[in-house]
């Protein structure tokens, strides 16, 4: 498959606001040797300081491409700028959670954030028996809030509607699919979003682009978050009833949907979570774009709060604050008039006039 340049319509005509305000100075400072050592030191490390956060992932681990590499990001974000210590525990099962957690207690951790939906009941139980111990968790809430639990939250329908309605519009073959790793909430309200921005372009341009993979209560999973053969498996059964854009949404089984696209050529994928451009660029080439779950910021955040207070109260992402948005399509993919609609959609979304889910 040809590889396309990527391109922000944003990025285009902030470079030709540049361009109009008037060319460089013709004369260049020399940078001095006082110049260059002072910008050094903006970049050493922050001052140590005696706050410990940690973090446990689920069995995807740390080197998904997806949500746990995002949020351990967000770690890494705040021990090199606010001088933390930091310390991990990787999961490669479910069996792993518990002992992780605890090993996480023992070392003195003041902040514990652990990563998924998965996660959820092994950190309730253990918020239960270290009362003290402050947690946070990422995609997943309670239905009576946890004194010593904050969640965080990410509205990631509404990108994955943006980026369904553009993969309606750029699809040539009328037939666009998207899988999940598991049938839980974290998943599907992506497939949700994705399903209603096709249905909205159907409806809004008179066309019948078909879904694969979800009808809006039911769909294609692959069972887990970690075999990719399972990923590459349901993505040639989409391809070869013509779909030519795919959305999975499954940790590392996304990276076995990628190899089956990039090596059927003539399909796209939508990356989910960050921008697989930059988390799986050996695949760049066939990413049409990435519905992108900000996890990283909201780890940086809540572990800055919680440094000068702790809160309980639930952080949410989403287009209106950043936490959620899509990453820029590939060159050619999208046309300007459908640029200018997604920037209206946008809009209504976060003006309420535009319901992002099929759930919803």
């Amino acid at each position: 498959m040809k590889t396309f340049t990527r391109v922000s319509a944003l990025a285009a005509v902030a470079a030709l606001s540049l361009a109009a305000c008037g060319a460089a100075p013709e004369d260049e400072e020399t940078t001095s040797a006082e110049d260059t050592a002072a910008a050094e030191e903006t970049t050493e490390a922050a001052e140590a300081v005696d706050f410990k956060a940690c973090m446990v992932s689920d069995e995807g681990g740390f080197d998904d491409a997806s949500f746990n590499e995002s949020a351990y990001d967000g770690v890494q974000r705040a021990a090199a700028e606010l001088g933390i210590e930091h310390a991990e525990a990787e999961s490669t099962a479910e069996s792993d959670y518990a002992p992780n957690l605890e090993a996480q207690v023992a070392a003195g951790c003041d902040l514990i954030i652990t990563v998924g939906f998965n996660l959820g009941d092994a950190t309730a139980e253990a918020a239960a028996a270290y009362p003290d111990t402050h947690f946070a968790i990422v995609d997943f809430g309670y239905d009576e809030p946890i004194d010593n639990v904050k969640s965080l939250y990410f509205d990631t329908d509404e990108a994955a509607f943006l980026a369904g309605y553009a993969a309606a519009a750029a699809s040539g073959s009328g037939t666009v699919g998207t899988f999940g790793g598991m049938n839980i909430p974290t998943v599907t309200i992506f497939m949700d979003g994705y399903l209603a921005g096709v249905n909205y372009y159907n409806e809004e341009n008179g066309t019948d682009v078909t879904v694969l993979g979800w009808d809006g209560a039911d769909g294609s999973f692959t069972g887990d978050f970690s075999d990719q053969s399972k990923g590459q498996n349901t993505t040639q059964g989409f391809l070869d009833q013509g779909a030519d854009i795919v959305m999975p949404v499954a940790g590392p089984v996304g990276l076995g949907a990628a190899s089956a696209i990039q090596s059927a050529g003539g399909a796209w994928l939508i990356g989910v979570d960050s921008d697989w451009t930059e988390s799986a660029p050996e695949y760049a080439d066939i990413v049409f774009t990435s519905v992108l779950k900000n996890i990283s910021n909201a780890v940086f955040d809540t572990i800055e709060a919680t440094m000068a207070e702790w809160s309980n109260e639930p952080y949410l992402g989403t287009l209106e604050n950043e936490g959620v948005g899509v990453a820029d399509f590939a060159e050619g993919t999208v046309s300007d008039e459908v640029l200018a609609a997604l920037e209206e959609i946008k809009a209504g979304i976060i003006a309420g006039d535009i319901e992002p889910s099929t759930a919803g």
